[in-house]
């Protein structure tokens, strides 16, 4: 980045979070941005692993890649490069972490309007501060709100959208090996944040037998990072008869490659992990399963979805592993309970 790459005209900087669903769920707060300064390019500035869901979303003009190490502070980098900002001309910058860490860029930057939470006590370095008081906001408006003057009223969760092409699917389908002509069915069983968030890897194979019986030639594809793989291994060997038609992608697979397939499913099941959150804004059939998080706090939004929590009186935990050591919130979520939700989607 250089003093070449700032263009005539004031210009937003987003600061972006760190986790895939979160930069997702951020995508409606630049829809609101780029409806009240259509002339006004937004800059997003994003570690490395959501840059592929920044590059699905129309409203980013131009995506800068965060050189920091995660959880350090750098306090010398951050400020060489916050003068390399302060070239781009920007009067405005919306900081979506809370981290102190991330609110001093663009005080040092010198941006006239830092937006943000109040977070780990920024006061001074977000000059526009936001309160996330109770009731607990869902991250969507949670998000959009900061478009808005901190007194007013959130807006109502709309739908993250994300923009792939067709052609771009129908290539990473048939370079993975999945046949264009059967149906697709994705499935997500991993999730980066902890244990806690998963359901079990046999039931996950039970559903899979389930679905393979009533969509002839189906394939389906089991999505998620290299740490995912064990767990989509267990899975395809728990499918029992189904088993050659699941298809374990887990660790094979970039980011753009899962959005790109994601497209083109015709049912996602996931727990609440990155994924969903592509596949909701994709507006593809979801059903989703939350044990130790909230449901209403991180919805799908997807035309077609819906949501399967025992609502146990110990969750939303919010941990990474079960602190009662039984993991009930998933491991009791029966298999026929997430039929009786997929089923009609794979019917209609």
């Amino acid at each position: 980045m250089n003093g070449n790459d700032m263009k005539n005209g004031p210009r937003t900087l987003v600061i972006s979070p760190n986790w895939i669903g979160d930069a997702v769920m951020a995508q409606p707060l630049l829809r609101m941005l780029k409806q009240q300064h259509p002339e006004r390019p937004i800059d997003v500035l994003a570690p490395p692993q959501v840059v592929p869901v920044w590059r699905r979303i129309q409203e980013a003009d131009d995506i800068l890649v965060t050189p920091f190490r995660h959880r350090a502070l750098q306090l010398g980098e951050r400020f060489k490069y916050a003068r390399l900002l302060k070239e781009r001309n920007y009067s405005d910058a919306y900081v979506l972490p809370n981290t102190l860490k991330y609110a001093l860029i663009p005080w040092l930057a010198r941006i006239p309007r830092r937006i943000g939470y109040k977070g780990e006590m920024r006061y001074g370095m977000v000059n526009v501060m936001h309160h996330d008081d109770v009731p607990r906001r869902s991250m969507v408006p949670f998000y959009s709100a900061l478009a808005r003057e901190p007194e007013l009223p959130s807006p109502h969760a709309v739908r993250p959208i994300l923009i792939v092409g067709g052609e771009e699917s129908n290539d990473v389908r048939a370079r993975l090996g999945l046949d264009l002509d059967r149906p697709l069915v994705v499935f997500a069983p991993g999730a980066e944040f902890g244990i806690a968030k998963r359901w079990p890897p046999a039931h996950y194979g039970s559903l899979a037998e389930r679905v393979a019986a009533q969509v002839p030639g189906v394939q389906i594809a089991l999505l998620g990072s290299p740490n995912d793989r064990e767990t989509c291994d267990q899975v395809q060997e728990c499918a029992g008869q189904a088993a050659p038609a699941v298809v374990n992608l887990a660790g094979q697979t970039s980011l753009d490659d899962a959005i790109a397939l994601i497209a083109q499913a015709g049912a996602v099941v996931s727990n609440d992990s990155g994924l969903l959150h592509i596949a909701s804004a994709l507006n593809r059939p979801v059903v989703a399963l939350y044990g130790s998080t909230d449901p209403d706090y991180a919805p799908p939004l997807s035309d077609l979805s819906r949501t399967v929590s025992l609502r146990l009186e110990c969750s939303p935990c919010r941990k990474r592993e079960c602190p009662l050591g039984h993991h009930d919130c998933m491991n009791k979520m029966s298999v026929d309970r997430v039929w009786r939700e997929l089923a009609p989607i794979l019917g209609g």
